[in-house]
């Protein structure tokens, strides 16, 4: 019996077990370059650079319409002149935005969060990407607002900065190097509250539109993911928006503290004094979101397709 019962395991393959190959290991994607996303921003920002502008000028002149206010700058300085202080958005884009998006990376590592994480987890990550571009990015905050406003001016008040490096130079030399920080609180304050809806509603709305198995990864879903980022963002920035202006441009017992003028508004106005100017915010942010996000998917796959991921 036992003799058969050897003759019959001798009989069997040797390696019956290790006849079925080994599954070939999955391929780590590398990371994308750091710098993408403060291309795709610079590249979207450069398009709507004209509507920016516009809204600048508006701002500083009082001119009540915008049609009126570009046909303004075009009789004055040609068609180029809508792409006034163009280097100044450029430099605030290459500083702010590209911190922003590698913290917001950076951030959802150290948090241990991807872009199927909760909500509030994403916000989180966001929140401490805005505050650190928020002051990184000042500077070129300063330099941008100053060049979009400057041809507004009396010739006589112009600042007339050659580019954004002149106007930095001469920010330090005139003005000593804590100008550089000037308006750094409440730009770190909307930095934070921008980083948090924006690019943490991106990667939730973009993660739950692929679940439903209506979307694939497209510029479809990126579309629509990116729509809904930037009324998400619009809204939570409002708040703070409208205080920002009401207390810069208050006088009197009204402007004493924040508090105050908030107390002062819901009294005579109700809550939704904080949604006031939302849809000119919205027509505004709403284009420049959609084009930063679907730029920047258009340029990670064009790195995939560099390093033959596709």
């Amino acid at each position: 019996m036992s003799k058969t019962i050897e003759q019959s395991a001798m009989a069997l393959p040797v390696n019956v077990v290790d006849a079925t190959p080994a599954p070939t290991p999955l391929k780590k994607k590398k990371p994308y370059p750091f710098w993408l996303g403060g291309l795709a921003a610079t590249i979207a920002a450069s398009i709507t650079h004209p509507l920016d502008l516009t809204k600048v000028r508006l701002q500083a002149t009082g001119d009540k319409r915008m049609i009126e206010s570009v046909r303004k700058t075009i009789r004055t300085a040609g068609p180029l002149g809508l792409f006034d202080g163009i280097s100044g958005t450029w430099l605030r884009q290459m500083t702010y935005s590209v911190c922003r998006f590698w913290a917001y990376d950076e951030s959802k590592k150290l948090i241990g969060a991807n872009e199927k994480s909760p909500a509030w987890k994403l916000a989180l990550a966001g929140s401490m990407a805005g505050g650190i571009a928020g002051l990184v990015g000042n500077p070129g905050e300063i330099i941008m607002v100053r060049m979009q406003g400057d041809f507004a001016k009396p010739p006589e008040k112009r600042l007339n900065y050659k580019n954004c490096l002149d106007g930095l130079y001469r920010m330090v030399r005139d003005e000593g190097v804590s100008s550089l920080a000037r308006g750094v609180g409440p730009n770190v304050f909307r930095a934070i509250l921008m980083n948090a809806s924006q690019l943490a509603s991106y990667d939730f709305f973009k993660n739950e539109l692929l679940k439903t198995g209506y979307f694939e990864d497209n510029i479809y879903v990126h579309t629509t993911a990116s729509f809904a980022a930037g009324t998400v963002a619009t809204t939570v920035c409002s708040p703070a928006d409208v205080l920002k202006s009401r207390i810069m441009s208050a006088a009197g017992s009204e402007s004493k503290s924040t508090m105050q003028m908030i107390r002062t508004s819901m009294r005579n106005e109700g809550a939704m004094f904080m949604f006031k100017g939302w849809l000119p915010a919205w027509t505004r942010l709403q284009p420049t979101t959609m084009l930063i996000f679907i730029t920047l998917e258009q340029l990670k796959r064009a790195v995939d397709w560099s390093r033959g991921d596709l």
